[in-house]
């Protein structure tokens, strides 16, 4: 898909898990310091309220010792089929910079189940920036070690 101001320049990865929803779900949620970032670098939820409306704190942390510090709020959770975070609204109910909404989804698909990460941002240039910072390769091998994990 092409990233336009009317899909909230959009970019996206999608993959198909040969595991049934309710598996992929699980590890998704409950094991998403496990998947979600690309190794070498790890990822480590501090909060993750599950509802909309909760706090999320994400940091993720480089091999060299890099630490990126993500604060955010959970814009969705619908338990089975998706979560949505932003990083425009911090704390309690504090305006950030914003820079992405970032929503993960799943549906029953054949015999398996069909993963969507999709993230829309406020402007071209930072759909773009994320683009260049290697969204579809750092958010792919997200996606791939969900269906490894989920397909193992």
């Amino acid at each position: 898909m092409t990233a336009t101001a009317e899909n909230g320049w959009e970019l996206s990865i999608s993959r198909f898990i040969k595991a049934p929803p309710p598996k992929v779900w699980d590890i998704m949620t409950n094991r998403i310091n496990d998947w979600w970032c690309p190794k070498p670098w790890r990822a480590e939820f501090d909060k993750l309220e599950r509802r909309a409306g909760g706090a999320s704190s994400c940091t993720m942390f480089g091999p060299e010792g890099e630490v990126h510090p993500h604060p955010g709020t959970v814009l969705a959770w619908d338990e089975g089929k998706r979560f949505a975070f932003t990083d425009a609204v911090v704390g309690d109910l504090m305006p950030a910079g914003p820079f992405m909404i970032g929503i993960w989804s799943i549906e029953a698909e054949g015999d398996g189940t069909r993963y969507t990460a999709l993230c829309r941002h406020w402007t071209e240039d930072d759909c773009k920036r994320h683009a260049e910072m290697g969204f579809v390769d750092g958010w792919g091998a997200c996606a791939d070690q969900l269906v490894e994990m989920c397909e193992g």
